[in-house]
């Protein structure tokens, strides 16, 4: 039926209990006034007491007919007396009581968490030519759980588990006037090759080319970790390059979470 007035604001509850501890006597405490012994339930040795006749309360004061032992088990359920909340207990709310769009995406922010955005900050001319070589990728634009690493080993440790989506870029450009023959930019995870994106540009087709990633990956949250790698055969030097037009970045690595 309608509520006459403001909705009570308290909607779940459940009674209170109190445990005693036994010993021989007839009188014991309560810890919530009751107006007679027929607001409470009484337990010993998990059998229910008769109100009146094996017990009387008043007040704070609960009397028993027969006194008790210290090896007695005894409780009560205060049924005048209901412990509540405004929060639903743990379990309790299914896909049913979820009304459509009802879950915003403030309520769901935390599962991207945690997610990293770097960039190369200037170029890397340490390349090798036909050598998989790792990317520094070294200035952060965030870092939510400070699980990348840009000083040291340039790499994400994950301390979630779950899935990933990785998103990368990379420019590799000949230092010499030799053509590109093949170029790739692959993400290692724990030391192996898992996501690849490959270029294999015909004879005198250009000195640089660019090769983007992205891939949805799983982590354990502990100890896997992943890194950013690339590969060109131009038979002279390579440089990954760090800004594109008007300070753009064009090298970068990033993930973020997105479920379980």
């Amino acid at each position: 039926m309608p509520f006459i007035g403001n909705q009570p604001a308290l909607s779940y509850t459940s009674f209170a209990k109190q445990d005693f501890t036994t010993s021989a006597t007839t009188s014991y405490t309560l810890d919530n006034p009751v107006t007679n012994e027929n607001e409470i339930a009484l337990f010993i040795n998990f059998v229910r007491q008769e109100p009146t006749t094996a017990y009387t309360a008043s007040g704070t004061s609960l009397t028993l007919t027969s006194a008790t032992s210290a090896s007695d088990d005894m409780y009560c359920v205060f049924l005048g007396k209901a412990v509540q909340t405004v929060n639903p207990p743990n379990g309790s709310v299914g896909t049913a009581q979820l009304a459509d769009d009802a879950v915003t995406k403030a309520k769901t922010s935390a599962l991207m968490y945690p997610a990293f955005f770097a960039f190369l900050n200037s170029d890397q001319s340490s390349i090798a030519d036909s050598t998989s070589t790792k990317i520094n990728v070294n200035d952060e634009v965030f870092d939510t759980d400070n699980c990348y690493d840009n000083t040291t080993n340039y790499r994400f440790t994950p301390n979630v588990a779950g899935k990933y989506l990785f998103q990368a870029a990379l420019i590799l450009e000949s230092t010499t006037d030799s053509n590109m023959v093949d170029m790739s930019g692959f993400i290692i995870k724990n030391g192996t090759n898992v996501a690849q994106s490959q270029t294999n540009p015909s004879t005198n087709y250009g000195r640089k080319f660019t090769q983007t990633l992205s891939v949805v990956l799983e982590a354990n949250g502990t100890t896997d970790y992943f890194e950013l790698w690339a590969y060109g055969d131009v038979g002279g030097g390579l440089t990954s390059t760090a800004k594109g037009v008007s300070g753009r970045y064009a090298t970068y690595f990033g993930a973020f979470r997105i479920g379980d």
